[in-house]
C-alpha cells in the first residue's frame, strides 16, 4: 500500500474535490483532508471486499466490557440503553450506540440513466 503522495497527487485530488482550481496553491489547513481522501480512495476497494461475518457470541459484562467471539470490542460504547432481541430459533440482534470523534457519511456516486 502506498503511503506517500507527491504534491502533484495532492493538488490533483484537491482540484477533483473542488477545494481549489487548477494551478491554485492548496491551503495548508486542507492538505491533511486531501491526503485522507487519497488514502481512503486507495483502501476503499480492500475494505469493500471484506466478507461480513456473523458473530457466534456477544457477551456484555456488568463492567461495560463487550466481548465478540471472545475478543474485546475495541470501540467505545455509550452508556445508553441497548436494544437486545433474543431469537432462540435463529439470529439474535443487539443495537448499541458507538462513540466517535467524527462521523463521515459518503454518498454513493450517482448512477447514469441507461436510457
Amino acid at each position: 500500500m502506498r503511503l506517500t503522495y507527491t504534491d502533484a497527487d495532492i493538488a490533483a485530488k484537491a482540484v477533483q474535490l473542488g477545494l481549489i482550481s487548477d494551478g491554485e496553491p492548496l491551503p495548508p489547513a486542507l492538505r491533511s483532508k486531501v491526503v485522507a481522501a487519497l488514502l481512503q480512495e486507495q483502501t476503499a476497494p480492500a475494505a469493500a471486499a471484506a466478507e461480513p461475518q456473523l458473530a457466534q457470541e456477544i457477551v456484555v459484562q456488568p463492567n461495560g466490557v463487550i466481548l465478540i467471539d471472545g475478543e474485546p470490542f475495541p470501540w467505545l460504547v455509550a452508556k445508553d440503553a441497548m436494544d437486545v432481541r433474543l431469537n432462540p430459533d435463529g439470529v439474535s440482534t443487539i443495537r448499541m450506540t458507538l462513540l466517535a470523534g467524527a462521523v463521515q457519511i459518503i454518498k454513493p456516486e450517482p448512477r447514469e440513466d441507461p436510457r
